[in-house]
């Protein structure tokens, strides 16, 4: 095949036999995709191929550059400070962004953050914030580094201009269930992340039952191979893993996302929230220069949270991406459900377990995910859990409550999330929520 001629048939097949794909071939697909002059169906069949073949590490790398290359990569020129973002491999009632994003930046750090939609059963921060009344995520590259010079954080879609062809996949990965790949991965956050003008990133890498990486094993090697990509294009990178065996924090959904990550900035401390975006922003606070130390780079941002200078920052974001700032102190402008439904207990005990896997597969029956790529997502559904793992529960008390449009579809979820919990006579070991960070040695423990 002559250099520059390809076939998405030939490319295909080449991949399915277990071969190494060329630079040019990579290329050649990523432009083809992104230009869409070959159709859906052959892109989902190249990422089932990648889905079963895997790709090596010059592949992968290769595959980044041509994600990045049929975009634009965003300068943000006049912004001469480190930039650093961060970026979760997926969770369930993960909105840890809309705390860590916001605090990191109340204490002088610039955040461009470029997020993502609901994929397969986890929550995308995108839809979390699109459930503020006017917020706007998809804006100009030049809005983008306005916001964000001035502000100092700004949370914004993918646009036309970052890794179209990542665009694109993205989303076929959804509806493939081609999600679970690493190079496929590692090859969409990466593209996105430096195309989008960042310097640095931290990576929230989950693992558990609610993960796409279920092992502690399986996260440090995505970890490493993140890592390693990042290196090789110029990027710096720090990885921590994080549990998702159990939702995090009480609230799974959209806008009660939202209204739960702003209880947090101001000032309730949820246990699992707090610790998660302490962990990653400490990281985020190292990587720009702005602390010495892990410990002076949490009292830095315990004195913001506790200060509001967190939620002031969140504020001044939301207004500058066109969201009515009113929503954040008054919970009734955000979308409201018309149908509630109350989970109650039937066995005195312990909750000792809420499988996130689960939960997730639930709220996206309520309506607060994505069953198609074309698919609306409503903003008011989801599950409000009322206690956490760990804590008494008696028979008849209201466990979670079930949000969404009908009654109907609230009462057929809510006897689904009946079998994804558990209740036992004995108090549950409770694990943290922060299990390390990867280094070439090995997990380092960040309690010590």
């Amino acid at each position: 095949m002559a250099s520059g001629v390809h076939s998405a048939v030939e490319i295909i097949a080449k991949k399915q036999q277990g071969l190494a794909l060329s630079r040019d071939e990579i290329n050649w697909f990523a432009k083809s995709s992104a230009l869409g002059t070959i159709p859906d169906y052959q892109i989902s069949a190249f990422l089932m191929a990648v889905y079963f073949r895997g790709m090596n590490l010059q592949e992968t790398r290769d595959l980044v550059e041509a994600m990045i290359g049929t975009g634009k990569v965003l300068s943000l020129a006049s912004i001469r400070d480190v930039k650093v973002d961060k970026h979760s491999t997926g969770g369930v009632g993960d909105k840890i962004s809309l705390i860590v994003g916001p605090l990191v930046a109340s204490v002088g750090v610039r955040v461009p953050m470029v997020s993502g939609r609901a994929l397969g059963h986890t929550g995308g921060t995108l839809d979390k914030l699109e459930s503020i009344p006017g917020f706007r995520a998809n804006i100009s590259a030049a809005a983008f580094e306005r916001i964000v010079r001035d502000v100092g954080i700004a949370i914004i879609g993918q646009t036309d201009e970052i890794a179209p062809a990542d665009r694109k996949m993205y989303a076929l990965r959804d509806v493939t269930s081609t999600i679970v790949c690493p190079p496929l991965i590692v090859g969409s956050i990466l593209s996105k992340k430096i195309a989008s003008g960042t310097d640095a990133v931290v990576l929230d890498v989950k693992m558990g039952r609610g993960a796409f990486m279920k092992t502690t094993g399986e996260a440090s090697s995505l970890a490493r191979l993140l890592a390693r990509v990042a290196a090789a294009l110029g990027m710096k990178t720090s990885s921590i893993i994080t549990r998702m065996d159990e939702p995090l924090g009480y609230c799974v959904g959209n806008a009660i996302e939202v209204r739960e990550a702003v209880e947090v900035l101001k000032g309730k401390w949820v246990s699992d929230l707090v610790e998660v975006s302490l962990a990653l922003g400490s990281e985020m606070l190292l990587l720009a220069g702005k602390a010495r130390t892990r410990r002076e780079a949490r009292t830095l941002l315990v004195t913001a949270l506790v200060g509001g200078k967190g939620l002031q920052k969140f504020r001044e974001m939301v207004r500058a991406q066109g969201g009515d700032v009113r929503a954040i102190d008054d919970p009734c402008r955000l979308p409201q459900p018309r149908a509630t439904v109350r989970l109650l207990g039937r066995t005195d005990g312990y909750l000792s377990e809420i499988d996130a896997l689960e939960v997730g597969k639930i709220a996206l029956t309520l309506g607060a995910g994505r069953m198609r790529s074309e698919d609306e997502v409503d903003h008011a559904a989801g599950i409000q859990f009322l206690v956490k793992r760990g804590d008494r529960v008696r028979r008849g008390d209201p466990i979670a409550l079930l949000y969404a449009r009908d009654r109907r579809t609230a009462a057929r979820s809510s006897a689904l999330l009946r079998g994804a919990i558990r209740v036992s006579r004995s108090r549950p070991k409770l694990r943290p929520v922060v299990v390390g960070k990867v280094t070439r040695a090995g997990i380092e423990d960040l309690r010590s």
